[in-house]
C-alpha cells in the first residue's frame, strides 16, 4: 500500500510516490504480478546491464552482466566496472560469511574500487541505510536470489505507467472477481480478543465493523504505526529511514525507460520515463529536513550534469518526502522485527517489515504475504 501512483496536478501526469526496481529474479513478486495478470503493465530489460556515472569524476560506465543463468556464467562475463577485477567480485562471498553484527563498511570497506562503485550504492538502495550501519547479513539473501542466479534474474523489471497502474490497479480487480469486498478510507481502530484469539474489529467508520467466527484467521497488513496503534505489544522496528523523490519535467521527451546509478552526487539513481525524470535519494537523513526548494536546486545539478543537460534551467517540479519509508536495516532493528505467526492463534503478521528473510522491499513484501497465507491454510 505504501507504494501508489498519482496525478500530479502541477507536473500534469502521474507519477510515483517512490521509485522502485524490481529484479526479473525476485520470484515471489513475478509470481503475484501473473496472478494478477499484470505481466503486459511491466517492462523487462533483454539484457542486465546498469548504466552508472561519477558526478566528480564525469567518468560514465554500463554494469553489463551478460546473459544466461548461473553465478559462474555472471562471473566470467560481467564487465564495464571501472577498476575492478573478476577477483573483486569474489568480496561478494564475505556477505555471505557475515555475523549478525556486522555492518557493510565493517565488512567490505577494505574491497576497494568495487565498495565504492558496486557494494555501496547496492547497499544503500536495498537496505535504505548508511553502510557504517547497515546490517551486511542482510545483504546476503538478496545477493543470492539476483546475482546468485546469474544474469537473467538479473534483468531490470520497470513498470510502464506507474506502480498502481502495475501492481495495485490489477491486484484489486482480481479480488473483486474472486468475491472480495473491498473498503476504502476507514482506519482499523480497535481488535477485540478473548485472550487467545480475535473476536472482533472495529474501524473508524462503526457500520464496518466485523465480528470474528471461530474459524476466521485474520491477516494484518499494516504498516508500523498502524500495529503500535492496535496492538502495542507486538514488538516491532522502531528506528526509520527516509526517501527523498524528486520528479522533473524536462525539456524534451524520450520513448524509452531508462535507469542510471550515480556515484558521488547528492542523488542516487535517476529513472527516466516520457518528459520526467525521477530522482531517488535514499537513507536521505540529510536531506529529510532541507526545504523542498533547496532539495531540488541540489538533485537539479545531479540531473543535469547525468542527461548531459548543463545549463538547462529548472522548469515544474515535485519533492516527495517518505520519512518513514522503511525502518532501519541495522542489526539491533533486524531483531526486532516480528515473525508472520503471533501469540494470537488467529491472527498473522505481513508487511516488508516482518521476518521475512529479506530487506524492506517490494520482493520483501510480496514473501511476507505468502507466508501469512500459508499460515492460515495450516
Amino acid at each position: 500500500g505504501r507504494c501508489r501512483s498519482f496525478h500530479d496536478n502541477q507536473l500534469g501526469c502521474v507519477i510515483d510516490n517512490g521509485n522502485h526496481l524490481i529484479l526479473s529474479g525476485n520470484i515471489s513478486t513475478q509470481g503475484y504480478i501473473g496472478r494478477v495478470g499484470a505481466c503486459d503493465r511491466l517492462l523487462t530489460a533483454e539484457r542486465a546491464a546498469f548504466a552508472f556515472m561519477d558526478l566528480k569524476t564525469n567518468e560514465r560506465w554500463t554494469l553489463d552482466l551478460g546473459r544466461g543463468r548461473g553465478a559462474w556464467r555472471l562471473l566470467m562475463q560481467m564487465r564495464g566496472l571501472p577498476g575492478v577485477t573478476r577477483l573483486d567480485l569474489l568480496s561478494v562471498l564475505r556477505f555471505r560469511q557475515a555475523s549478525s553484527n556486522a555492518t557493510v563498511l565493517e565488512l567490505l570497506d577494505g574491497a576497494g574500487a568495487i565498495y565504492h562503485r558496486l557494494w555501496e550504492p547496492l547497499c544503500v538502495a536495498v537496505l535504505n541505510t548508511e553502510p557504517d550501519c547497515a546490517m551486511a547479513a542482510a545483504m546476503w539473501p538478496v545477493v543470492k536470489e539476483s546475482l546468485g542466479l546469474g544474469p537473467d534474474a538479473c534483468r531490470p523489471v520497470m513498470a510502464k505507467v506507474g506502480l498502481s497502474h502495475a501492481l495495485v490497479d490489477p491486484a484489486l480487480t482480481y479480488l473483486q472477481q474472486a468475491g472480495a469486498e473491498i473498503e476504502f478510507n476507514a482506519t482499523l481502530k480497535a481488535v477485540q480478543t478473548d485472550g487467545r484469539r480475535i473476536t472482533g474489529l472495529r474501524f473508524t467508520d462503526e457500520t464496518m465493523a466485523r465480528e470474528i467466527g471461530p474459524g476466521d484467521k485474520i491477516v494484518l497488513a499494516l504498516p508500523i504505526a498502524g500495529i503500535n496503534a492496535i496492538m502495542p505489544a507486538i514488538e516491532t522496528p522502531d528506528a526509520f529511514r527516509p526517501i527523498v523523490n524528486a520528479h522533473f519535467l524536462l525539456p524534451s521527451k524520450s520513448d524509452k525507460l531508462t535507469l542510471m546509478g550515480l556515484i558521488n552526487g547528492e542523488a542516487h539513481w535517476i529513472f527516466r520515463k516520457g518528459n520526467v525524470a525521477s530522482v531517488t535519494v535514499s537513507a536521505a537523513r540529510s536531506l529529510a529536513d532541507t526545504p523542498s526548494q533547496g532539495i531540488a536546486e541540489r538533485l537539479w545539478r545531479d540531473v543535469c550534469g547525468a542527461l548531459q543537460m548543463t545549463g538547462t534551467a529548472m522548469g515544474l517540479h515535485r519533492i516527495i518526502k517518505e520519512k518513514r519509508a522503511t525502518f532501519a536495516q541495522t542489526p539491533d532493528q533486524n531483531r526486532r522485527r516480528p515473525g508472520a505467526k503471533t501469540s494470537i492463534s488467529n491472527l498473522f503478521l505481513a508487511g516488508d517489515w516482518t521476518a521475512t528473510g529479506l530487506p524492506a522491499t517490494i520482493e520483501g513484501a510480496v514473501r511476507s504475504g505468502e507466508i501469512a497465507a500459508k499460515l492460515c491454510e495450516e
